[in-house]
């Protein structure tokens, strides 16, 4: 499909975040995942590893805040601006 406008141009672009950050949510969230389990599961013992995994677990977090943000930023221009 073509755009015939500027609106539908942003319209589009605006749905193909909005199919993309769902992926990029569930890659982040496997990877924090997987790397707490690393962290505190294969490697209980070693104090660096639980100490990386923390950090992980941490900027974890953070970065699934953000990201959310930025998608329910997204959501409200898209529904305020272009209807």
């Amino acid at each position: 499909m073509q755009p015939n406008n500027f609106a539908e141009l942003v319209d589009m672009f605006l749905g193909f975040i909005s199919l993309l950050v769902p992926f990029v949510f569930s890659l982040a969230l496997v990877f924090i995942v997987w790397k707490v389990i690393d962290a505190w599961v294969i490697n209980a013992g070693d104090v660096d590893k639980v100490k990386e995994g923390k950090s992980y677990a941490i900027w974890g977090v953070v970065v699934l805040v953000v990201m959310s943000s930025v998608w329910a930023i997204v959501r409200l221009l898209r529904s305020s601006i272009f209807g």
